[in-house]
Protein backbone atom coordinates (compact mmCIF):
# COMPACT_ATOMS: atom_id res chain seq x y z
CA UNK A 1 0.00 0.00 0.00
CA UNK A 2 1.35 3.12 -0.77
CA UNK A 3 2.64 5.72 2.02
CA UNK A 4 0.39 9.18 2.06
CA UNK A 5 1.32 10.17 5.32
CA UNK A 6 2.59 13.65 6.11
CA UNK A 7 6.43 13.78 5.26
CA UNK A 8 8.19 15.65 8.03
CA UNK A 9 11.86 15.66 6.12
CA UNK A 10 10.23 18.41 4.52
CA UNK A 11 9.05 20.86 6.70
CA UNK A 12 12.27 23.40 6.73
CA UNK A 13 11.10 23.91 3.22
CA UNK A 14 7.98 26.41 5.12
CA UNK A 15 8.76 27.10 8.76
CA UNK A 16 9.52 30.95 9.23
CA UNK A 17 13.01 30.30 9.74
CA UNK A 18 13.36 28.54 5.93
CA UNK A 19 16.51 30.45 5.13
CA UNK A 20 18.41 29.15 7.69
CA UNK A 21 17.54 26.18 7.73
CA UNK A 22 17.82 26.03 3.84
CA UNK A 23 21.19 27.34 4.18
CA UNK A 24 22.67 24.72 6.85
CA UNK A 25 20.97 21.23 4.51
CA UNK A 26 22.79 23.35 1.26
CA UNK A 27 26.10 22.69 2.92
CA UNK A 28 25.70 19.78 3.95
CA UNK A 29 24.78 18.76 0.39
CA UNK A 30 27.78 20.85 -1.08
CA UNK A 31 29.85 18.47 0.95
CA UNK A 32 27.86 15.27 0.52
CA UNK A 33 28.95 15.77 -3.29
CA UNK A 34 32.39 16.44 -2.37
CA UNK A 35 32.13 12.97 -0.34
CA UNK A 36 32.42 14.42 2.79
CA UNK A 37 29.44 12.65 4.07
CA UNK A 38 30.06 13.49 8.04
CA UNK A 39 30.21 16.85 9.36
CA UNK A 40 31.19 18.16 12.79
CA UNK A 41 29.12 21.61 14.06
CA UNK A 42 32.08 23.17 14.15
CA UNK A 43 32.79 22.43 10.24
CA UNK A 44 29.29 23.68 9.85
CA UNK A 45 29.93 26.79 12.04
CA UNK A 46 32.85 27.49 9.56
CA UNK A 47 31.16 27.29 6.21
CA UNK A 48 28.32 29.41 7.48
CA UNK A 49 30.53 32.33 8.60
CA UNK A 50 31.68 32.84 5.12
CA UNK A 51 28.21 34.06 4.46
CA UNK A 52 27.21 37.82 5.16
CA UNK A 53 24.19 37.25 6.53
CA UNK A 54 25.29 34.50 8.89
CA UNK A 55 27.80 37.83 10.50
CA UNK A 56 25.68 37.52 13.96
CA UNK A 57 25.20 34.12 14.12
CA UNK A 58 26.30 31.95 16.91
CA UNK A 59 27.27 28.25 18.08
CA UNK A 60 24.33 28.35 20.41
CA UNK A 61 21.76 29.09 17.58
CA UNK A 62 23.50 26.38 15.29
CA UNK A 63 23.00 24.52 18.24
CA UNK A 64 19.28 24.88 18.27
CA UNK A 65 18.89 24.94 14.40
CA UNK A 66 20.70 21.50 14.05
CA UNK A 67 18.82 19.75 16.98
CA UNK A 68 15.47 21.12 14.78
CA UNK A 69 16.39 19.30 11.46
CA UNK A 70 17.22 16.03 13.98
CA UNK A 71 14.01 16.09 14.78
CA UNK A 72 12.53 16.45 11.23
CA UNK A 73 14.96 13.46 10.49
CA UNK A 74 16.44 15.53 7.86
CA UNK A 75 20.31 14.91 9.92
CA UNK A 76 21.37 11.79 11.73
CA UNK A 77 23.36 12.21 14.27
CA UNK A 78 26.61 10.00 15.27
CA UNK A 79 27.90 10.32 18.62
CA UNK A 80 32.02 10.17 18.82
CA UNK A 81 33.78 8.50 21.53
CA UNK A 82 37.47 9.35 20.08
CA UNK A 83 37.07 13.58 20.85
CA UNK A 84 35.47 13.05 24.45
CA UNK A 85 38.29 13.75 26.74
CA UNK A 86 36.53 14.69 29.73
CA UNK A 87 33.59 13.93 31.44
CA UNK A 88 32.13 17.72 30.32
CA UNK A 89 32.76 16.48 26.69
CA UNK A 90 31.18 13.24 27.57
CA UNK A 91 27.96 14.88 28.64
CA UNK A 92 27.85 17.59 25.71
CA UNK A 93 28.05 14.76 23.77
CA UNK A 94 29.74 15.68 20.88
CA UNK A 95 28.32 14.67 17.54
CA UNK A 96 29.01 14.02 13.95
CA UNK A 97 25.99 14.94 11.58
CA UNK A 98 25.27 13.20 8.28
CA UNK A 99 22.05 13.76 6.00
CA UNK A 100 19.16 11.15 5.70
CA UNK A 101 18.58 9.63 2.31
CA UNK A 102 14.85 11.82 2.09
CA UNK A 103 17.37 14.60 2.95
CA UNK A 104 19.59 13.91 -0.19
CA UNK A 105 16.86 14.19 -2.36
CA UNK A 106 15.24 16.98 -1.47
CA UNK A 107 17.98 18.82 -1.40
CA UNK A 108 18.57 17.93 -5.16
CA UNK A 109 14.85 18.17 -5.85
CA UNK A 110 15.28 22.07 -4.51
CA UNK A 111 18.04 22.40 -7.17
CA UNK A 112 16.70 21.13 -9.86
CA UNK A 113 13.60 23.28 -9.66
CA UNK A 114 15.99 26.21 -9.11
CA UNK A 115 16.87 25.91 -12.69
CA UNK A 116 13.87 24.02 -14.10
CA UNK A 117 13.84 27.26 -16.07
CA UNK A 118 17.24 26.99 -17.95
CA UNK A 119 16.50 23.29 -18.91
CA UNK A 120 13.68 22.65 -21.44
CA UNK A 121 12.52 19.69 -22.80
CA UNK A 122 13.37 18.25 -26.28
CA UNK A 123 12.11 16.18 -28.53
CA UNK A 124 14.93 14.02 -29.30
CA UNK A 125 14.36 11.32 -31.49
CA UNK A 126 17.81 9.53 -30.03
CA UNK A 127 16.59 7.68 -27.76
CA UNK A 128 13.61 5.58 -29.80
CA UNK A 129 17.13 4.76 -31.74
CA UNK A 130 18.79 3.61 -28.40
CA UNK A 131 15.66 1.47 -27.12
CA UNK A 132 15.23 -0.48 -30.40
CA UNK A 133 18.59 -1.09 -30.24
CA UNK A 134 18.55 -2.37 -26.66
CA UNK A 135 15.44 -4.22 -27.31
CA UNK A 136 17.11 -6.35 -29.95
CA UNK A 137 19.40 -7.65 -27.34
CA UNK A 138 16.41 -9.48 -25.45
CA UNK A 139 17.22 -12.68 -26.38
CA UNK A 140 20.75 -12.59 -25.78
CA UNK A 141 19.97 -11.60 -22.27
CA UNK A 142 18.39 -14.61 -21.77
CA UNK A 143 22.04 -16.51 -21.59
CA UNK A 144 24.50 -13.39 -20.33
CA UNK A 145 25.99 -12.71 -17.24
CA UNK A 146 24.03 -11.17 -14.31
CA UNK A 147 26.56 -8.03 -14.43
CA UNK A 148 25.47 -7.44 -18.16
CA UNK A 149 22.07 -8.42 -17.87
CA UNK A 150 21.98 -5.46 -14.98
CA UNK A 151 23.86 -2.83 -17.08
CA UNK A 152 21.56 -3.11 -19.90
CA UNK A 153 18.31 -3.24 -18.11
CA UNK A 154 19.31 0.50 -16.60
CA UNK A 155 20.42 1.55 -20.20
CA UNK A 156 17.21 0.56 -21.50
CA UNK A 157 15.14 2.50 -18.66
CA UNK A 158 17.56 5.16 -18.34
CA UNK A 159 16.41 6.21 -21.99
CA UNK A 160 13.46 5.10 -21.61
CA UNK A 161 12.54 7.39 -18.66
CA UNK A 162 14.60 10.64 -20.16
CA UNK A 163 12.25 10.17 -23.81
CA UNK A 164 9.07 10.01 -21.22
CA UNK A 165 10.54 13.51 -19.12
CA UNK A 166 11.60 15.07 -22.19
CA UNK A 167 8.39 15.04 -24.36
CA UNK A 168 6.23 15.68 -21.13
CA UNK A 169 7.98 19.05 -20.30
CA UNK A 170 8.18 20.23 -24.00
CA UNK A 171 4.41 19.45 -24.63
CA UNK A 172 3.78 20.79 -21.92
CA UNK A 173 4.84 24.02 -21.97
CA UNK A 174 1.77 24.50 -25.15
CA UNK A 175 -0.72 23.95 -22.67
CA UNK A 176 0.68 26.75 -20.00
CA UNK A 177 -0.79 30.13 -19.34
CA UNK A 178 2.43 31.88 -20.80
CA UNK A 179 2.93 29.79 -24.01
CA UNK A 180 -1.11 30.21 -24.79
CA UNK A 181 -0.58 33.66 -24.70
CA UNK A 182 2.98 33.90 -26.66
CA UNK A 183 1.02 31.58 -29.20
CA UNK A 184 -1.83 34.70 -30.06
CA UNK A 185 1.32 37.51 -29.74
CA UNK A 186 2.35 38.71 -33.31
CA UNK A 187 6.00 37.54 -32.50
CA UNK A 188 5.48 34.58 -32.50
CA UNK A 189 4.06 34.29 -36.38
CA UNK A 190 7.77 34.69 -37.40
CA UNK A 191 8.90 31.68 -35.74
CA UNK A 192 5.75 29.52 -36.37
CA UNK A 193 7.29 27.53 -39.39
CA UNK A 194 10.07 26.43 -37.18
CA UNK A 195 7.90 25.02 -34.36
CA UNK A 196 5.79 23.32 -36.79
CA UNK A 197 8.88 21.45 -38.99
CA UNK A 198 10.72 20.20 -35.29
CA UNK A 199 6.77 19.23 -34.40
CA UNK A 200 6.65 17.31 -37.89
CA UNK A 201 9.58 15.92 -37.48
CA UNK A 202 9.17 14.18 -34.25
CA UNK A 203 5.84 12.68 -35.08
CA UNK A 204 7.15 11.07 -38.71
CA UNK A 205 10.25 9.68 -36.38
CA UNK A 206 7.83 8.39 -33.63
CA UNK A 207 6.06 6.83 -36.54
CA UNK A 208 8.36 5.23 -37.99
CA UNK A 209 10.14 4.02 -34.62
CA UNK A 210 7.21 2.81 -32.38
CA UNK A 211 5.85 0.44 -35.01
CA UNK A 212 9.50 -1.22 -35.09
CA UNK A 213 9.78 -1.20 -31.29
CA UNK A 214 5.99 -2.78 -31.09
CA UNK A 215 6.67 -5.22 -33.18
CA UNK A 216 10.23 -5.88 -30.93
CA UNK A 217 7.84 -6.22 -27.84
CA UNK A 218 5.37 -8.47 -29.23
CA UNK A 219 8.20 -10.78 -30.06
CA UNK A 220 10.38 -10.47 -27.11
CA UNK A 221 7.16 -10.29 -24.78
CA UNK A 222 7.13 -13.92 -23.30
CA UNK A 223 10.59 -14.30 -23.14
CA UNK A 224 11.02 -11.09 -21.17
CA UNK A 225 8.21 -11.95 -18.65
CA UNK A 226 9.61 -15.20 -18.00
CA UNK A 227 12.78 -15.43 -18.05
CA UNK A 228 14.75 -11.91 -18.49
CA UNK A 229 12.46 -9.90 -16.16
CA UNK A 230 13.80 -13.01 -13.19
CA UNK A 231 17.07 -12.41 -14.21
CA UNK A 232 17.15 -8.47 -13.88
CA UNK A 233 15.97 -9.50 -10.73
CA UNK A 234 18.93 -11.56 -9.75
CA UNK A 235 21.00 -9.34 -10.89
CA UNK A 236 19.43 -6.42 -8.95
CA UNK A 237 20.14 -8.83 -5.76
CA UNK A 238 23.69 -9.34 -6.61
CA UNK A 239 24.30 -5.48 -5.57
CA UNK A 240 24.43 -5.62 -2.13
CA UNK A 241 22.12 -3.17 -0.52
CA UNK A 242 22.89 -2.16 3.02
CA UNK A 243 19.37 -1.25 4.55
CA UNK A 244 17.37 -3.85 1.81
CA UNK A 245 19.75 -6.36 3.13
CA UNK A 246 19.05 -5.43 7.15
CA UNK A 247 15.41 -5.12 6.43
CA UNK A 248 15.38 -8.62 4.89
CA UNK A 249 13.31 -7.79 2.01
CA UNK A 250 14.78 -6.64 -0.67
CA UNK A 251 13.63 -9.40 -3.36
CA UNK A 252 9.61 -8.39 -3.03
CA UNK A 253 10.97 -4.68 -3.31
CA UNK A 254 13.51 -5.11 -6.35
CA UNK A 255 10.90 -7.35 -7.82
CA UNK A 256 7.91 -4.96 -7.98
CA UNK A 257 10.17 -1.88 -8.78
CA UNK A 258 10.99 -4.41 -12.29
CA UNK A 259 7.71 -5.35 -13.17
CA UNK A 260 6.36 -1.95 -12.81
CA UNK A 261 9.38 -0.44 -15.08
CA UNK A 262 8.34 -3.10 -17.67
CA UNK A 263 4.71 -2.49 -17.71
CA UNK A 264 5.19 1.32 -17.89
CA UNK A 265 7.24 0.19 -21.02
CA UNK A 266 5.22 -2.14 -22.57
CA UNK A 267 2.12 0.44 -22.17
CA UNK A 268 4.19 3.21 -23.74
CA UNK A 269 4.02 1.09 -26.77
CA UNK A 270 1.39 -1.56 -26.53
CA UNK A 271 -2.31 -0.97 -26.31
CA UNK A 272 -4.33 -2.82 -24.10
CA UNK A 273 -7.87 -4.05 -23.85
CA UNK A 274 -9.20 -0.69 -22.54
CA UNK A 275 -6.65 1.99 -23.16
CA UNK A 276 -4.24 2.91 -25.61
CA UNK A 277 -0.92 3.11 -25.57
CA UNK A 278 0.98 6.13 -24.87
CA UNK A 279 2.85 6.49 -27.97
CA UNK A 280 -0.91 7.07 -29.93
CA UNK A 281 -1.61 9.67 -27.58
CA UNK A 282 1.69 11.61 -27.68
CA UNK A 283 1.11 11.88 -31.89
CA UNK A 284 -2.62 13.04 -30.91
CA UNK A 285 -1.17 15.56 -28.37
CA UNK A 286 1.55 16.94 -31.32
CA UNK A 287 -0.84 16.91 -33.90
CA UNK A 288 -3.45 19.06 -31.74
CA UNK A 289 -0.41 21.39 -30.94
CA UNK A 290 0.13 21.94 -34.61
CA UNK A 291 -2.87 22.37 -35.36
CA UNK A 292 -3.19 24.90 -33.10
CA UNK A 293 -0.25 26.73 -33.46
CA UNK A 294 -1.46 27.16 -37.26
CA UNK A 295 -5.12 28.42 -36.38
CA UNK A 296 -3.34 30.96 -33.72
CA UNK A 297 -1.04 32.50 -36.71
CA UNK A 298 -4.30 32.30 -39.22
CA UNK A 299 -6.16 34.65 -36.49
CA UNK A 300 -3.41 36.85 -35.94
CA UNK A 301 -2.86 37.53 -40.02
CA UNK A 302 -6.75 37.90 -39.95
CA UNK A 303 -6.47 40.41 -36.91
CA UNK A 304 -3.88 42.65 -38.63
CA UNK A 305 -5.27 42.60 -42.24
CA UNK A 306 -8.77 43.93 -40.31
CA UNK A 307 -6.81 47.09 -39.00
CA UNK A 308 -5.61 48.43 -41.93
CA UNK A 309 -6.79 51.65 -42.96
CA UNK A 310 -8.07 52.18 -46.87
CA UNK A 311 -8.93 56.13 -46.11
CA UNK A 312 -5.85 56.69 -48.69
CA UNK A 313 -7.59 54.23 -51.13
CA UNK A 314 -10.99 56.05 -50.98
CA UNK A 315 -10.30 58.99 -51.46
CA UNK A 316 -8.14 58.52 -54.35
CA UNK A 317 -11.05 56.46 -56.44
CA UNK A 318 -13.13 59.59 -54.95
CA UNK A 319 -10.62 61.43 -57.00
CA UNK A 320 -10.65 59.33 -60.50
CA UNK A 321 -14.50 59.77 -60.55
CA UNK A 322 -14.01 63.61 -60.00
CA UNK A 323 -11.92 63.70 -63.02
CA UNK A 324 -14.14 61.44 -64.91
CA UNK A 325 -15.21 63.53 -68.00
CA UNK A 326 -18.23 61.37 -69.04
CA UNK A 327 -20.92 59.11 -67.56
CA UNK A 328 -20.08 56.62 -69.84
CA UNK A 329 -16.08 56.77 -68.43
CA UNK A 330 -17.34 56.45 -64.52
CA UNK A 331 -19.44 53.59 -65.35
CA UNK A 332 -16.38 51.72 -66.48
CA UNK A 333 -14.38 52.94 -63.53
CA UNK A 334 -17.50 51.56 -61.37
CA UNK A 335 -17.19 48.89 -63.35
CA UNK A 336 -13.22 48.73 -62.59
CA UNK A 337 -13.30 49.41 -58.74
CA UNK A 338 -17.14 47.68 -57.92
CA UNK A 339 -17.51 44.94 -60.26
CA UNK A 340 -20.09 44.80 -63.00
CA UNK A 341 -23.86 45.22 -61.55
CA UNK A 342 -26.63 42.77 -62.36
CA UNK A 343 -24.26 40.43 -64.44
CA UNK A 344 -25.17 36.56 -64.92
CA UNK A 345 -22.67 33.80 -65.56
CA UNK A 346 -23.54 31.08 -67.92
CA UNK A 347 -21.01 28.32 -68.04
CA UNK A 348 -20.60 25.36 -70.08
CA UNK A 349 -18.88 22.01 -70.24
CA UNK A 350 -18.91 21.87 -74.58
CA UNK A 351 -16.30 21.06 -76.85
CA UNK A 352 -13.67 23.91 -77.92
CA UNK A 353 -11.75 23.95 -81.03
CA UNK A 354 -8.92 25.67 -79.55
CA UNK A 355 -7.45 25.48 -75.76
CA UNK A 356 -5.84 29.24 -75.84
CA UNK A 357 -6.44 31.16 -72.96
CA UNK A 358 -6.48 34.42 -74.91
CA UNK A 359 -9.38 33.46 -77.70
CA UNK A 360 -12.71 35.35 -76.22
CA UNK A 361 -15.70 33.44 -76.44
CA UNK A 362 -17.03 35.79 -79.24
CA UNK A 363 -14.61 34.10 -81.21
CA UNK A 364 -15.98 30.68 -80.68
CA UNK A 365 -18.67 29.29 -82.80
CA UNK A 366 -21.89 29.15 -81.72
CA UNK A 367 -23.50 26.14 -79.99
CA UNK A 368 -27.24 24.97 -79.12
CA UNK A 369 -28.34 24.10 -75.21
CA UNK A 370 -31.21 22.03 -74.67
CA UNK A 371 -32.89 23.63 -71.40
CA UNK A 372 -35.16 21.80 -69.11
CA UNK A 373 -38.12 23.58 -67.48
CA UNK A 374 -37.25 23.91 -63.54
CA UNK A 375 -40.35 22.19 -62.61
CA UNK A 376 -41.68 19.48 -60.44
CA UNK A 377 -44.19 18.39 -63.03
CA UNK A 378 -41.18 17.96 -65.98
CA UNK A 379 -40.77 14.64 -67.07
CA UNK A 380 -38.56 13.88 -69.71
CA UNK A 381 -40.14 12.18 -72.84
CA UNK A 382 -38.88 8.49 -73.35
CA UNK A 383 -38.02 6.62 -76.29
CA UNK A 384 -39.71 3.26 -76.52
CA UNK A 385 -36.97 1.21 -78.49
CA UNK A 386 -35.66 -1.96 -78.09
CA UNK A 387 -32.27 -3.00 -76.63
CA UNK A 388 -29.23 -5.11 -78.91
CA UNK A 389 -28.53 -8.57 -77.90
CA UNK A 390 -24.99 -8.27 -77.06
CA UNK A 391 -24.60 -11.50 -75.41
CA UNK A 392 -21.82 -12.60 -78.49
CA UNK A 393 -19.55 -9.16 -77.21
CA UNK A 394 -19.65 -10.08 -73.77
CA UNK A 395 -18.54 -13.54 -74.58
CA UNK A 396 -16.04 -12.66 -76.54
CA UNK A 397 -14.83 -10.08 -74.04
CA UNK A 398 -14.85 -12.78 -71.58
CA UNK A 399 -12.47 -15.30 -73.25
CA UNK A 400 -10.34 -11.98 -73.85
CA UNK A 401 -9.94 -11.50 -70.19
CA UNK A 402 -9.75 -15.29 -68.79
CA UNK A 403 -6.88 -16.05 -71.46
CA UNK A 404 -5.27 -12.71 -70.69
CA UNK A 405 -5.45 -13.68 -66.83
CA UNK A 406 -4.34 -17.27 -67.96
CA UNK A 407 -0.85 -15.93 -69.71
CA UNK A 408 -0.33 -13.51 -66.71
CA UNK A 409 -0.83 -16.44 -63.84
CA UNK A 410 1.55 -18.31 -66.12
CA UNK A 411 4.13 -15.64 -66.00
CA UNK A 412 3.94 -15.23 -62.52
CA UNK A 413 4.15 -18.26 -61.52
CA UNK A 414 7.18 -19.00 -63.60
CA UNK A 415 9.03 -17.03 -61.20
CA UNK A 416 8.28 -19.61 -58.36
CA UNK A 417 11.29 -21.37 -57.87
CA UNK A 418 11.85 -23.99 -55.04
CA UNK A 419 8.40 -22.78 -53.27
CA UNK A 420 8.96 -19.34 -53.36
CA UNK A 421 10.27 -16.02 -54.65
CA UNK A 422 13.25 -14.29 -54.40
CA UNK A 423 13.29 -10.85 -56.10
CA UNK A 424 17.20 -10.79 -55.88
CA UNK A 425 17.48 -13.68 -58.53
CA UNK A 426 14.84 -11.58 -60.79
CA UNK A 427 17.36 -10.55 -63.63
CA UNK A 428 14.48 -10.70 -66.65
CA UNK A 429 13.04 -7.84 -67.80
CA UNK A 430 9.07 -8.27 -66.30
CA UNK A 431 6.28 -6.45 -67.48
CA UNK A 432 3.95 -3.72 -66.04
CA UNK A 433 0.85 -6.08 -64.79
CA UNK A 434 3.56 -8.90 -63.79
CA UNK A 435 4.96 -5.53 -61.25
CA UNK A 436 1.81 -4.45 -60.46
CA UNK A 437 1.24 -8.57 -59.38
CA UNK A 438 4.02 -8.85 -56.98
CA UNK A 439 4.00 -5.24 -55.35
CA UNK A 440 0.37 -5.89 -54.38
CA UNK A 441 1.62 -9.20 -52.98
CA UNK A 442 3.97 -7.28 -51.15
CA UNK A 443 1.79 -4.68 -50.15
CA UNK A 444 -1.10 -7.37 -48.92
CA UNK A 445 1.66 -9.42 -46.67
CA UNK A 446 2.82 -6.01 -45.02
CA UNK A 447 -0.46 -4.80 -43.75
CA UNK A 448 -0.82 -8.36 -41.91
CA UNK A 449 1.27 -8.23 -38.36
CA UNK A 450 2.06 -12.11 -39.52
CA UNK A 451 3.78 -10.39 -42.78
CA UNK A 452 1.02 -13.14 -44.46
CA UNK A 453 -0.81 -12.98 -47.42
CA UNK A 454 -2.72 -15.01 -50.15
CA UNK A 455 -2.85 -14.71 -53.85
CA UNK A 456 -5.92 -14.35 -56.27
CA UNK A 457 -4.82 -17.74 -57.62
CA UNK A 458 -5.22 -19.24 -53.62
CA UNK A 459 -1.66 -19.69 -52.81
CA UNK A 460 -0.68 -18.93 -49.22
CA UNK A 461 2.50 -17.38 -48.78
CA UNK A 462 4.97 -15.28 -46.11
CA UNK A 463 6.68 -12.19 -46.98
CA UNK A 464 10.45 -12.06 -45.42
CA UNK A 465 12.43 -9.13 -45.87
CA UNK A 466 16.48 -9.53 -46.24
CA UNK A 467 19.45 -7.32 -45.23
CA UNK A 468 20.37 -4.53 -48.04
CA UNK A 469 17.73 -3.98 -51.44
CA UNK A 470 17.71 -4.82 -55.00
CA UNK A 471 16.44 -3.94 -58.54
CA UNK A 472 14.14 -5.19 -60.47
CA UNK A 473 14.30 -4.61 -64.02
CA UNK A 474 10.96 -3.77 -65.80
CA UNK A 475 9.70 -2.58 -68.79
CA UNK A 476 9.17 1.02 -68.11
CA UNK A 477 12.23 1.43 -66.01
CA UNK A 478 14.36 0.52 -62.70
CA UNK A 479 12.55 -0.26 -59.65
CA UNK A 480 14.73 -0.50 -56.09
CA UNK A 481 12.78 -2.24 -53.74
CA UNK A 482 14.18 -3.77 -50.27
CA UNK A 483 15.21 -7.04 -50.81
CA UNK A 484 12.07 -9.25 -49.98
CA UNK A 485 11.62 -13.16 -50.42
CA UNK A 486 8.16 -14.65 -50.88
CA UNK A 487 8.04 -18.23 -49.14
CA UNK A 488 4.61 -20.20 -50.48
CA UNK A 489 3.39 -22.81 -48.33
CA UNK A 490 2.57 -26.34 -49.35
CA UNK A 491 -1.26 -27.34 -49.41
Amino acid sequence: MQRLDAIDETSYLSVPNAAVYRKIMRCFYREYEKMRFQLYREDIYELLKDEEEFAGYTMQQLELDLAALVRWKNLTPIQDPGRVYTIADYKNKQYRYTMSEYAVEIERLTLRLETVFLESGSLSTNFFVRLEKSLEETESMADAPLKEVNEWWSLLQEDFKRLNQNYQDYLRDFYSGKADRLMKSVEFVLHKDKFIRYLNEFVQELQHHSRRIERLLKKSRELMETVVLERVVQSELEIPHAVLEFRGDAEPSIRENVTGKWISLKNWFLDSEHKECEAKRVLRITNEVIRSIIQNAALIVQMQNWGISRKEDYRKFLELFLSCESLEEAHRLSAHVFGIQQVQHLKTNGPREADAINESVYQEPPAEFLLKPHTRAYRERKDRTGFADKTMEKMIQREQYLRQAARQREIVLRYIRDGKIDFTQITDVITESTRSVFLQWIAQANMNSQQKGRTEYGQEYRLHRRKGTCVLHCEDGELTMPAYVMEFQER
